[in-house]
């Protein structure tokens, strides 16, 4: 563990944020007052632990970032912005971006601990997941992304990557680096993973909080698949199989879901369905209520179960 450092240098534009970079005692934060465990995954610019408070024994994740690979890179402003908006997003389906602060060569950010790990790797090892899981995945994605709307923030990257599972199975989303806060609601910058791209990307058009629409759409079929609908060989496949919206189902997937996934993926972004119609679509609705009573069942069994013994 490194000493706490003398001397605080900020990057750049992160100076003017270290105006919330302080303790309850009213001191800076240093990697110091934190008890680092294993690693729960790596980026491009750093790595994310497993941390616990010495004081409080609090338990968080700390992504730990190089100053020097994030200039090189130049996405100190994105960082900026990453910050900027997930501090200020309070929702459960949304990982809490707590506190930050930095030495002299590297940055930290403090966030919640999702213990179910990462949504990709969870979809690895099933290959897919169930309807009633899926259902349950999108209305909390849903419910996230309209909250984010609300507040004028697009995230723009939306992917199994990108999403963690809490303490009670539920659905976070924990990456903010593609975000942006666009009141204007129309931007241009390309952005995003290649098989999630709306066609409006694609073709180089201004895009909207639509994108985010679409990338559900492409992440239910994922969660019901295993695999994107748009997957090629070679990139220009895929772009030219997203700009005409052409994929085909399995067999096995049935017409609720069809249905939600086509109101979706639709090349048009105004004619894409609303989060609110994915929360109340008839699929979505009809599988909640089959885990709700699938769960009751197993709780009556479990009562029974224990009063016999």
């Amino acid at each position: 563990m490194e000493e706490k450092p003398q001397v605080l240098q900020p990057i750049n534009r992160l100076e003017r944020l270290g105006r919330s970079n302080t303790s309850q005692k009213g001191g800076k934060f240093s990697i110091n007052d934190f008890e680092i465990g294993r690693p729960l995954g790596k980026g491009k610019f750093g790595s994310v632990y497993l941390a616990r408070t010495k004081e409080g024994h609090f338990h968080a994740a700390i992504k730990v970032l190089f100053k020097s690979q994030l200039i090189s890179g130049g996405v100190e402003h994105q960082l900026e912005r990453e910050i900027e908006i997930q501090s200020h997003l309070h929702h459960p389906n949304i990982i809490r971006l707590y506190t930050y602060f930095w030495d002299a060569k590297k940055i930290y950010l403090v966030l919640e601990y999702a213990p179910g790990g990462e949504m990709y790797k969870q979809l690895t090892i099933k290959e897919k997941f169930s309807e009633p899981i899926a259902a349950k995945y999108m209305y909390e994605i849903a419910d996230a992304l309209s909250y984010c709307h609300r507040k004028n923030v697009i995230h723009r990257d939306i992917k199994p990557e990108n999403l963690l599972i809490g303490a009670n199975g539920e659905l976070k989303i924990g990456d903010f680096g593609w975000s942006v806060h666009a009141p204007s609601n129309k931007r241009q910058t390309m952005c995003g993973t290649m098989d999630y791209l709306p066609p409006e990307m694609v073709s180089g058009q201004a895009h909207s909080a639509a994108v985010d629409l679409w990338a559900i759409g492409v992440l239910c079929f994922e969660f019901l698949v295993g695999k994107p609908p748009f997957e090629r060989q070679h990139q220009a496949e895929t772009y030219a199989a997203i700009k005409e919206a052409k994929f085909t189902y399995p067999e096995y997937v049935k017409r609720g879901p069809r249905d939600l996934i086509g109101k979706l993926l639709q090349v048009d972004p105004k004619k894409r369905l609303s989060l609110d119609g994915v929360m109340n679509h008839s699929w979505i609705l009809a599988m909640i209520e089959t885990r709700q009573k699938a769960e009751k069942q197993q709780q009556l069994e479990k009562t029974a179960s224990l009063r016999n013994h």
